[in-house]
């Protein structure tokens, strides 16, 4: 039994290896010819398709937008008062900037990284983040006021554009107003007044809007600088000090500054700075 086992197995094993895989090439061959052929032959060539009754066409929206010549009074102020509502939301960032306290507050945070030598630390945008919440925070109560008489009445139909403009304009110019409220403020009215010929106002209802937003840009300049002077002179004195020192000590070719900054830091951060700094910068401004 066992020569007979081992008969066979030889037998096999020399047939797979020595016949199988010419068998196997024939017979992929063989079925790459006849698949092709029975199919053609069992299938129609003239085949149509069809969709579903559940699939849907892909629905594409039309779009007509017409011109025409305005007829009406109404039609041509609806235009104009587009136009301008467009023309409004373009300046709107240069409207909230200069004539709110944010320029005040952007002005000073610029004036103390300079005067503590700091160059990318913090950054502008992080500067002009702190300085816009801030500006939010001192800014609530004229932001309620304006939204309570103006924004509310009017998404409610209530009052029309022209009142609303009115509603908003009141607290936005009384808050410029009571920032100027003393001798350079008045000085800086008066003298936009003589620009414009008009005579000199007795209260804030003979002044213009268009007077009060230049004068009140150029007070919160000079504010803002004559604090960026006074915080400049206590890191000033230590330039000074510490350039004195180096150049009695022969070491002229070491920048002043990479020694007085380290110096500088920690006299800001030991008076707690931010601190001091955002409490005066809430206290200058009159609410």
């Amino acid at each position: 039994m066992s020569a007979a086992k081992k008969t066979l197995r030889d037998s096999l094993g020399f047939f797979f290896s020595k016949q199988f895989p010419k068998i196997f090439i024939v017979a992929l061959v063989v079925v790459a010819c006849v698949v092709p052929a029975s199919s053609q032959s069992s299938f129609n060539r003239n085949g149509t398709t069809e969709m579903g009754s559940t699939v849907s066409s892909l629905s594409i929206p039309n779009l007509d937008i017409n011109i025409t010549q305005p007829r009406t009074g109404e039609q041509v102020a609806f235009s104009v008062q587009l136009l301008l509502l467009l023309t409004l939301l373009t300046l709107a960032p240069s409207i909230l900037i200069l004539t709110t306290c944010f320029l005040r507050f952007s002005i000073v945070l610029d004036f103390i990284k300079r005067a503590l030598s700091l160059q990318q630390v913090p950054p502008t945008a992080v500067l002009n983040g702190i300085a816009l919440f801030m500006t939010i925070f001192v800014m609530w109560p004229v932001i309620n006021q304006i939204y309570s008489k103006s924004i509310k009445p009017l998404s409610d139909g209530q009052i029309s554009v022209e009142q609303a403009y009115q509603e908003a304009e009141g607290p936005l110019r009384i808050f410029m107003y009571n920032q100027m409220a003393g001798k350079d403020g008045n000085s800086y009215i008066a003298s936009f007044m003589r620009m414009a010929k008009l005579p000199q106002p007795k209260n804030l209802s003979e002044v213009p809007t268009y007077v009060i937003i230049p004068a009140y840009i150029l007070h919160e300049l000079t504010v803002a600088f004559k604090i960026g002077v006074f915080l400049y002179i206590p890191f000033i004195v230590i330039d000074m000090v510490v350039a004195s020192i180096l150049m009695s000590m022969g070491m002229m070719m070491l920048p002043p500054v990479q020694i007085s900054m380290p110096f500088k830091l920690m006299l800001f951060v030991l008076v707690d700075g931010w601190g001091l700094l955002t409490q005066q910068l809430f206290a200058s401004v009159a609410i």
